[in-house]
């Protein structure tokens, strides 16, 4: 399956962004998917994921009440809606899939969300 992540970009602290990934090559209901962030000198961390029929959701503390994921199953896109961005939110985020009792094993490129104070 491949990934391609978009949507990112320079925004205030206390704005919104919306980060999108479009999801192709297999079934894509087939497969969970989650954001992980990056920032520099910090190991990757999960942000938020979904099942596979998008019923159910978590969230790492830090973007609790902030950010919802979520999923379309016709469109095969996922969404990350991020709101009261703050610059600790700062990143590069990454969209990653795993099928049916599997690991995150698929990728997308990543963007950039840097979020000034």
């Amino acid at each position: 399956v491949q990934l391609q992540a978009s949507g990112g970009g320079l925004v205030q602290a206390g704005d919104s962004l919306r980060l999108s990934c479009a999801v192709s090559g297999r079934t894509f209901s087939d497969y969970r998917v989650a954001w992980f962030r990056q920032a520099p000198g910090k190991e990757r961390e999960l942000v938020a994921r979904i099942s596979r029929s998008g019923d159910s959701t978590s969230y790492a503390d830090s973007v609790k009440g902030r950010f919802t994921i979520s999923r379309d199953n016709v469109q095969n896109t996922v969404t990350l809606q991020m709101n009261s961005l703050k610059p600790e939110d700062t990143a590069v985020y990454y969209c990653a899939a795993a099928p049916y009792g599997g690991v995150y094993d698929s990728w997308g490129q990543g963007t950039l969300v840097t979020v000034s104070s």
